[in-house]
Order: C-alpha cells, then structure tokens, then sequence
C-alpha cells in the first residue's frame, strides 16, 4: 500500500466503515471512484474523544520510499469530497507525522477496547498528530496504530509505549518490539527485513532497502537487500484459540522464518 486517503468522519461507523457512516451515497460512490484510480486505501479519522464541530479535514498520503509525504485539505460540506483532485494532489504539503489507530469496534470489538485507550494515551503527548481510524487489518494485532508518511505499522501496543514509538519514528528508528513491517512491501520483504534488523541490532527505518525477491518453491522466497541475503520461508500455525473479539474459532495464522543466510548483515 502506497497510498492513503484519509477522511474525518466523527462515528459512528458501521461494519462497513465509509459506505456505512453518515456521509452521502454520491459522495461515498465518488470517494470509492477516485481512490480506486490512485490505488488508495480509504480510512476514515476521528480525534479521539468527542466529535468538534468546524471544519473536516482530509489528507491524501503517499508512502513510497523516497517520496513519503500528506496532502491536507479542509472541507465544509462532504459535497466537496466528490472532487478531491488525487491525479495532481493539492492542498497543504506536509512531512510531519500522522498516527492512526483502528479503534473500529463495529468491525472487531477488540480494536475498540485495546485502541481506544492506546489513541487517548498518544493524544495526550501528540494532540495534532493522532488520529483514531476504521480497520486497517490484523485485528489479532489490536491496539493496532500505524505511522504515517512511512506507512509503518505496529501491533499490540500497550497505551504505555505509545509515546516511545512516536519518538523513536520522528528520529527515524523502528522500535522493532511492536513493528509489523512496512505496507509498501509484500510480506516475504518485511520478513527477511526483520531477519536482518532482528540479527545485526540496525532498527533505522530505511536500513536493508529490498533489491530483489525470487519466489524459489512452494512458500519460499530468495530475497536479496541492500547489505543482507537470505532465503525465508512461510509457515502456518494453528491457534489454540479465537484470535479476535469476534472471531469464534481458531484459525490458521501466517508467519515466517529464516531457510538460509546467503550474506548475513553485520
């Protein structure tokens, strides 16, 4: 995921966040239309706590390395969503951070009760730079928050530690603890990239930039970075146990380990 475009809509927000919310039908077709052609993800924000009446904001993000910047803009009626002119950005041009955290308990109450009070906890110490979202995938992972330009995401994070990942991102560092991986790469990329940050102790967001991944048999992946090689390889465990609020039976999980080392970082 490259692109993001995000829409204040105070709650409620049904299971289908955006088709289901307060906003009009023609503008949530048209809002579907233009992200579609950027290939956008829509999430609608929310400041954590009550709704503020004023103007809404919106902001079209790219997280492509090398280019991670927000567009923000103000509307006044949601009519105005139907021409947000994605093609050519316009708006206010921004590198500062944005913190989201799915707190959509329609879609899983465990996103509710984990992230609520890890936004509350962020909002505290970056106000203007936290943002509660609908689902942005893994509800296992709740209290799920991502940083944005980056597009970096985090998984079960404690409202304590919300602060420390916050600050180690503005000084460009990973707090590998939490880190899920990076949405602009597939799956096998960011696993051998935790391979290689988890081996050498490098955790800086742009260490081990991926230069080729060769899918080389059944769930195995060669994947060469820039100061690393190894070979990974995709295993399934299944749960003992539901895995989210509102699942009712175990499921298979996705995870991956080393195969080989073919250059190991230092």
């Amino acid at each position: 995921m490259r692109h993001w475009l995000l829409v204040e809509q105070p709650g409620p927000w049904g299971p289908h966040p955006w088709r289901d919310s307060s906003l009009p039908e023609d503008v949530v077709a048209a809002i579907a239309a233009q992200a579609s052609a950027v290939h956008a993800r829509v999430l609608l924000i929310r400041r954590p706590g009550r709704a503020q009446p004023g103007l809404r904001r919106w902001a079209f993000v790219e997280s492509t390395p090398g280019r991670e910047r927000a567009w923000w803009s103000q509307v006044t009626d949601p009519s105005e969503l139907t021409d947000l002119g994605l093609a050519e950005p316009r708006g206010e041009l921004s590198t500062a951070p944005i913190y989201l955290v799915c707190a959509h308990g329609r879609h899983d109450a465990c996103c509710a009760i984990r992230g609520r009070p890890l936004a509350a906890a962020l909002a505290t110490v970056r106000p203007e730079e936290t943002w509660e979202c609908t689902h942005v995938g893994g509800d296992r992972f709740a209290g799920n928050m991502i940083a944005l330009p980056h597009g970096l995401y985090y998984g079960q994070v404690p409202p304590e530690k919300a602060e420390q990942i916050a600050s180690r991102y503005e000084v460009g560092l990973l707090e590998l603890e939490h880190f899920r991986g990076r949405s602009t790469y597939a799956a096998p990329v960011q696993a051998a990239q935790e391979l290689a940050r988890s081996h050498s102790g490098n955790t800086r967001i742009d260490s081990f930039r991926p230069l080729d991944a060769i899918h080389s048999g059944h769930e195995q992946w060669l994947v060469e970075l820039e100061g690393a090689k190894l070979e990974v390889r995709a295993v399934f465990h299944r749960s003992d146990s539901p895995l989210t609020c509102s699942a009712t039976v175990p499921a298979a999980v996705r995870g991956f380990e080393l195969v080989r080392w073919l250059d190991k970082p230092h």
